[in-house]
């Protein structure tokens, strides 16, 4: 009796330190799920306060190259980050980036050319955080109107052609694919214009020939009778990296979490933007245009992630036209880039 008396009491602790045992791996399986990294990437991921700043400014383009943007913005791709993004439009792309220099945005969406300019210059520390769009065929071309003197890509030499700014994509393309033409451009009058006031100073007669790019293309060549002289997309610039995000290294290095929401959410958009149906009323919306038109737009080819191969033809190209005096690596300036 006395055996069966111990036995049954070493079987009762036995039972509680098992018990014991059982209740630690259950709450350490739980606090492990809760605070070793599975909730809080989940936080982060979906932006439960898992970002460094919440409320973000972009400073954008009056261009469709920004449709997966606007499909982050109200498909609610942003706020499932955690991140609220407001949008402040820019006259250009040099525009935009003084004012994400400045600190007036965090963001600025821009072609890649005041990007790398800026970075020869010593003018910032430039980080590309996020590609947008290429060139694809037929969505960027120089275009004239029938009362111009400009009929065919040789009659661009000499003649007042309207781009955005100096050294933006607007100037670059256009000197690139003349210089394959082999028409000479230093003696082409550049008229910096505002992309929504090109076609009324073509109609005009304020310039010969112009730079333009979707929705402003198909809206020229319905407003103004606009008509194609050579697809800026050609050539050196077929398939050229065209637009992308940037911030400074300062906003990269202090806002990691913030720049790897914003990143998730654009690589969304940017898949889900392949579906035309998703895409053409937030041209409608956001580009000002009606239904019809939207439907005939020549769409940029989206992006998301940089690849430092793709995007140093940019500074390469640039060089070459005399923009920038040196080399630049693109690969340094590239941002950490979120798995999506």
């Amino acid at each position: 009796m006395l055996g069966l008396a111990k036995n049954s009491s070493w079987g009762r602790r036995k039972r509680g330190v098992l018990g014991l045992a059982l209740t630690a791996v259950v709450l350490t399986s739980v606090s492990g799920c809760g605070l070793l990294g599975g909730s809080d990437d989940s936080a982060a991921s979906s932006g439960a306060g898992g970002v460094e700043k919440a409320k973000i400014k972009v400073s954008t383009l009056p261009t469709i190259d920004l449709a997966p943007l606007w499909l982050a913005q109200e498909g609610g791709y942003f706020k499932a980050e955690g991140l609220e993004v407001e949008t402040v439009t820019a006259a250009s792309g040099q525009a935009s980036m003084t004012k994400m220099i400045g600190g007036e945005v965090d963001i600025a969406f821009s072609t890649y050319a005041p990007f790398f300019i800026a970075k020869s210059q010593n003018a910032a520390d430039i980080k590309i955080i996020a590609d947008a769009s290429s060139a694809s065929p037929k969505s960027n071309e120089i275009v004239t109107v029938p009362n111009s003197p400009v009929k065919t890509i040789n009659d661009l030499a000499g003649k007042r052609i309207a781009i955005t700014a100096k050294n933006t994509a607007s100037d670059i393309l256009t000197r690139s694919v003349m210089k394959d033409h082999g028409v000479d451009f230093s003696k082409v009058q550049w008229v910096s214009l505002a992309l929504p006031n090109i076609a009324a100073a073509l109609q005009s007669g304020q310039v010969d020939a112009a730079y333009l790019p979707e929705p402003f293309l198909t809206q020229a060549a319905k407003s103004a009778g606009a008509l194609p002289v050579v697809d800026a997309a050609t050539g050196a610039t077929q398939d050229f990296p065209l637009t992308g995000y940037g911030a400074t290294g300062k906003w990269v290095s202090e806002n990691p979490k913030t720049l790897a929401a914003f990143q998730r959410a654009m690589q969304k958009a940017t898949r889900d933007a392949a579906d035309r149906a998703k895409i053409d009323p937030l041209v409608v919306k956001n580009a000002k245009v009606d239904a019809d038109t939207a439907g005939l737009l020549t769409l940029p080819t989206f992006g998301s992630t940089l690849d430092a191969r793709r995007l140093q033809r940019v500074p390469d190209l640039l060089q070459q036209m005399g923009a920038i005096t040196t080399k630049i690596d693109a690969a340094p300036m590239i941002a950490p880039q979120a798995n999506g």
